[in-house]
C-alpha cells in the first residue's frame, strides 16, 4: 500500500497532524528524521526549509501515493518555492493546520499554499486540537490510496 508523504515547515503541525489522522491523542514530538507509519511517512521540517534537503524529499515521495502540503494558518509566509509540488511525481494536496488558533487566517494560508500548489488540487482546513476536518481528511486520503 503507498503512503501519505507530509512535508511543511518546522512547526507547521505535520507531527500533530499525523497523530490526529492515526488517533493517537498523545502529544507530537518533534520530527528528527523520516518517520514512516502505517499509512503516513512523517518528514522533518528543515526538509522542506532547506533546499539541500529537497532531493531526499523527492526520493522518498516515491514511496508515497499522495503528498500533503501542509501551511500553519497562523504564518504570515510560504517555507515552499512557487510551483514546489509540480517537482513531485505523485498527486499533491493542501493542509491547512491550526486553524483552533485565535490568530488563524485561512485564505490567507490557502493563497500561500496555492503559490506552491495547483489551485485545481484540495486544501482542507484542520485543527489537530479540536479534530476539525481530521475526519473528512482521513477519509479522502484513505479512499485516494486505494485508488
Amino acid at each position: 500500500m503507498k503512503r501519505v508523504m507530509i512535508i511543511g515547515a518546522v512547526g507547521a503541525g505535520k507531527s500533530s497532524l499525523v497523530r490526529a489522522l492515526e488517533g493517537d491523542h498523545e502529544p507530537a514530538r518533534k520530527t528528527q528524521t523520516l518517520e514512516f507509519h502505517d499509512w503516513i511517512i512523517d518528514t522533518p521540517g528543515e526538509y522542506s526549509e532547506n533546499p539541500l534537503y529537497y532531493r531526499t524529499l523527492m526520493a522518498t515521495s516515491l514511496e508515497a501515493g499522495l503528498l500533503l502540503m501542509v501551511q500553519d494558518a497562523t504564518r504570515d509566509r510560504n517555507y515552499f518555492p512557487p510551483g514546489f509540488s509540480q517537482g513531485f511525481p505523485i498527486v499533491p494536496i493542501g493542509v491547512v493546520t491550526k486553524m483552533d488558533h485565535p490568530d488563524a487566517d485561512a485564505e490567507r494560508a490557502k493563497t500561500l499554499l496555492h503559490e506552491s500548489l495547483d489551485p485545481n488540487h484540495p486544501v482542507f482546513l484542520t485543527s489537530a486540537t479540536t479534530g476539525a476536518g481530521i475526519a473528512e481528511l482521513r477519509r479522502f486520503l484513505l479512499d485516494a490510496l486505494k485508488t
